[in-house]
């Protein structure tokens, strides 16, 4: 087939112009995604003629070649892996498929802008394109690959001008090989002679002195080449010979995170089957932590082979930040995701995971508060859907969770130091749900426990409004909504006999609305609230679900009132005097909208709101 051209799908194109025109001071990482991606090449090869023992490739020696051409100024990074056809070479590297690309030009774009350099290029591993990272020190960039059990390869090429040329070659080598053609090297510029054997085993060495397969490179004059990193998989290696820089940097290999992680967890298991895991907790919540199109899960190998990027069966959703490997000795090396799924050591391996990310997260909370505060403002709204999602271990999450409250306007709370604090005769633990701090806090709810002094518990993630219903108590002590229940029955208030009709004639006039009208202790200054039964559900939820299409009944809800309230104990009068006054009528509806937007709740027809509203300040002049 002819050399074909063709034009960069318009956010490559975007990429492109960034990588070339704007300004960084750390270039090395182009070389160390080019070598991460050939890594990745050399582990689907292997796993791919475990898989197909008809593949016709050669595994003889995987590795990963270096070459540096002074004279030329070129620099090679070739691997002898699985390579890529025609088609998975336009779709992987002519266009850029993947989610959050219009967030990552933004990104880059915000860093470039403020010369932080050095975040922006890190960012280039973070969305898989590291590819393009080669256009920061090259002036062009040539690809030929050929995979494994094709009989032809594929030479593609591009100057970053927009487009690029593709065509087939007969004679290309299994794998990958990418040739850059190397700017001029400038000091002044931060432009490292990438073609000087100090400068590769400097860079390999920082970041690429983990990874499993050689990495070998001739330097000038010698015969034979030699291998620049060490190659025992850093989980393998004891904790003594490891330094904290190989592990920040093994996770960021893992996780395509330019940050250092927040906690490493070594984990190794000895027995009827045998594991090693190296996991990580990183120290901001990933872009896609609340996308649906999400990616989670830690890496699987088995006796050192990689089997899968982002093995799902090993992680609950809950926990999709976590980032790491899982090692595993006596898996078949032919499994599929599937299987994965159903297998019951990775089911015994998963539990045991999860049991060790939220101790270290307990231990972090007790042991460094700082770091377990980060962790949380960045992670918790992830790890409370556990509270839903993980029933055997709800007990370990709601140990490690914690809450706003009315303790502290700025430093949250754990459950255990809220049961601590409570006063003597206090036998629940409150809590309200709602869409914001504000709102709650002035809610007419708070207002007798404010005057009691009873701690309430500020829930405002989305997520608060689902798992509250799924636990019912912690440490043997009930979790009770403000805004849901009886706080007192008739029998109770004084002289509440003579509240009887009032109660059963707002009842009428507001069928419509509410399912009943009661009296309540739980107000000191407002006339009247709206609450729920223990069962029903709370109106922030029922908008939540109505907002994601979902059919919802009406839920109608209880409207209480304050027998000591002026506005009540007038109402109740004027009633009595005028059983049939229209305006006694039009007040008990402002009475439930006054309820209705004290809460934050939307009113069904605010015009008949004003206008009752207007007709009552006319009447009162």
């Amino acid at each position: 087939m002819a050399v074909e051209t063709i034009e960069f799908q318009a956010e490559a194109k975007q990429l492109l112009q960034l990588m070339i025109h704007s300004i960084y001071s750390n270039r090395d990482v182009f070389l160390r995604e080019l070598v991460s991606n050939a890594s990745d090449a050399l582990d689907k090869l292997r796993l791919e003629t475990y898989r197909d023992k008809d593949l016709q490739a050669d595994v003889t020696d995987l590795h990963v070649e270096i070459e540096a051409d002074p004279e030329h100024r070129t620099l090679t990074v070739r691997d002898n892996g699985i390579g890529m056809s025609r088609d998975e070479v336009v779709s992987l590297i002519g266009t850029i498929a993947k989610s959050g690309t219009a967030e990552l030009l933004s990104t880059l774009r915000a860093a470039a802008d403020a010369q932080e350099s050095g975040a922006a290029a890190e960012l280039i591993g973070k969305f898989g394109i590291g590819f393009y990272s080669s256009f920061m020190v090259g002036d062009s960039v040539t690809l030929v690959t050929r995979r494994a059990g094709a009989g032809s390869g594929v030479r593609w090429e591009s100057a970053g001008e927009g487009t690029y040329t593709i065509e087939d070659v007969a004679d290309a080598p299994q794998g990958t090989a990418v040739t850059v053609a190397l700017k001029p090297a400038d000091a002044d510029d931060a432009m490292p002679d990438y073609t000087d054997p100090s400068t590769i085993r400097r860079i390999v060495e920082r970041y690429s002195d983990f990874i499993t397969w050689p990495i070998r490179t001739t330097p000038p004059g010698a015969e034979e080449p030699v291998t620049l990193n060490r190659m025992k998989a850093l989980w393998a290696r004891p904790r003594s010979e490891v330094t904290d820089e190989e592990y920040a940097e093994f996770y960021r290999h893992v996780s395509h995170d330019w940050r250092e992680p927040l906690e490493t967890i070594r984990l190794q298991a000895e027995g009827a089957f045998e594991y090693q895991a190296l996991l990580f907790l990183p120290s901001h919540a990933p872009m896609d932590l609340f996308l649906r199109e999400r990616r989670r899960g830690v890496q699987l190998y088995v006796r050192r082979v990689f089997i899968m990027d982002d093995c799902e069966a090993l992680v609950p959703e809950y926990l999709r930040f976590v980032k790491g490997v899982v090692d595993a000795a006596d898996l078949s090396l032919n499994v599929s995701r599937e299987i994965v799924a159903q297998d019951r050591q990775i089911q015994l391996i998963r539990k045991r995971l999860v049991r060790k990310v939220l101790s270290t997260i307990k231990d972090m909370r007790s042991a460094n508060p700082e770091r377990y505060a980060t962790f949380w403002a960045e992670m918790g709204r992830a790890v409370k859907e556990g509270l839903l999602e993980d029933p055997d271990n709800r007990d370990q999450i709601l140990e490690i969770c914690s809450f706003p409250s009315t303790h502290d306007d700025a430093e949250p709370t754990t459950l255990a130091a809220y049961k601590e604090r409570m006063p003597e005769g206090q036998e629940q633990i409150y809590y309200m749900t709602g869409e914001s701090r504000t709102a709650i806090e002035n809610s007419p709810h708070m207002e007798a426990l404010r005057a009691k002094g009873h701690e309430v518990l500020l829930l405002t993630d989305p997520i608060d409004e689902v798992w509250v219903d799924s636990v019912p108590e912690f440490d043997g002590t009930p979790m009770t909504s403000i805004a849901k229940g009886q706080a007192v029955t008739e029998e109770e208030v004084a002289d509440a006999g003579r509240f009887t009709g009032l109660l059963s004639w707002m009842g009428e006039v507001l069928a419509d609305e509410v399912r009943e009208v009661r009296l309540t202790s739980r107000l000191t200054t407002s006339p009247a609230c709206l609450v729920g039964d223990s069962g029903d559900m709370t109106p922030t939820l029922e908008k939540m679900y109505r907002a994601m299409g979902q059919e919802m009944p009406r839920i109608k809800r209880i409207l209480e009132l304050n027998p000591e309230h002026p506005l009540v104990v007038a109402l109740r009068t004027a009633h009595e005097q005028r059983p049939d006054d229209d305006a006694a009528a039009d007040t008990a509806r402002l009475l439930h909208d006054m309820a209705l937007l004290a809460e934050g709740g939307d009113l069904t027809d605010p015009a008949r709101f004003v206008g009752l509203l207007a007709d009552r300040l006319q009447h009162s002049l």
